[in-house]
């Protein structure tokens, strides 16, 4: 469809570099997840926009707030808390973690963070609970399901799925919300779609069979290069950047690595 940014091509995203920027960035993004509603006859109030600020400093992130963004979402959990701590006076900030997570970073994520959309691990889900505890806190978080099948990716198999959030109950201080995922990055919607509705459809098997207290009502899918495409495929949060912030210079490479140890929850150089 004409609307789409497609994936895998050169982008040219609007640079925001003051209030009035940001402001037309994100009417152009709303607009956007308003026809993708109305192409599938839902309510845009229905999806929720993270903007995602990752490699952004801190002067451009309090241009975004000047302009309405409420909540933000970061890649790398130390990268989030130097942010955190630097704007503590904007006490209505919400942060959300959505990158890998190790777990000596846990007890960073328990310190600030309000959402961790990347769950994908009993080790992780134990230093979470046990780093929750000592704060006080509880955490929103979302599991990642890898719907590409791609080795570069973590997340969980979607066959796996069901085991893993029948041990979740085990961790009080973790409210699931929903699942996420990261599509493949291709130029070829149709293998874009495909990832969303795998996960749509996996959501849709679960939802009968879920231990009490757990909540699969949101699917966080679809980026600055596909979200109209998770849209349309039932994403209830959209995880939304360049769009917003304009162009990037560190490559996606950088945060979803080629080569990756997942036995050891480290990243391989």
């Amino acid at each position: 469809m004409a609307g789409y940014f497609h994936q895998g091509k050169q982008q040219h995203w609007p640079q925001a570099d003051s209030v009035e920027d940001f402001r037309r960035n994100l009417a152009a993004v709303r607009e956007r997840i308003a026809d993708a509603c109305a192409r599938t006859g839902r309510d845009p109030a229905s999806v929720r926009l993270l903007p995602v600020s990752k490699t952004m400093p801190e002067e451009r992130i309090r241009l975004a707030y000047a302009a309405g963004c409420r909540e933000l979402g970061e890649n790398k959990p130390q990268e989030a808390c130097r942010k955190w701590e630097a704007m503590a006076d904007l006490t209505d900030l919400r942060w959300s973690v959505i990158g890998h997570l190790q777990t000596n970073k846990a007890k960073l994520v328990a310190r600030y963070a309000a959402e961790f959309q990347a769950l994908d691990s009993l080790r992780v889900a134990e230093a979470l609970q046990r780093r929750l505890e000592a704060e006080g806190r509880s955490l929103d978080v979302f599991v990642q399901v890898n719907t590409s099948g791609e080795a570069s990716k973590f997340g969980l198999a979607p066959a796996e799925t069901a085991d893993f959030l029948a041990r979740l109950p085990g961790f009080p201080s973790l409210r699931v919300r929903g699942l996420m995922t990261l599509a493949i990055f291709s130029a070829d919607l149709e293998r874009v779609r495909a990832c969303f509705v795998t996960l749509r459809e996996l959501r849709d098997q679960l939802r009968g069979k879920l231990p009490v207290g757990i909540s699969l009502d949101e699917l966080s899918m679809g980026m600055s290069g596909d979200y109209e495409v998770a849209i349309e495929e039932g994403a209830t949060v959209v995880r939304v950047g360049q769009a917003i912030f304009g162009a990037r210079s560190t490559p996606d490479s950088y945060y979803w690595p080629q080569e990756v140890n997942h036995s050891t929850d480290e990243e391989t150089p």
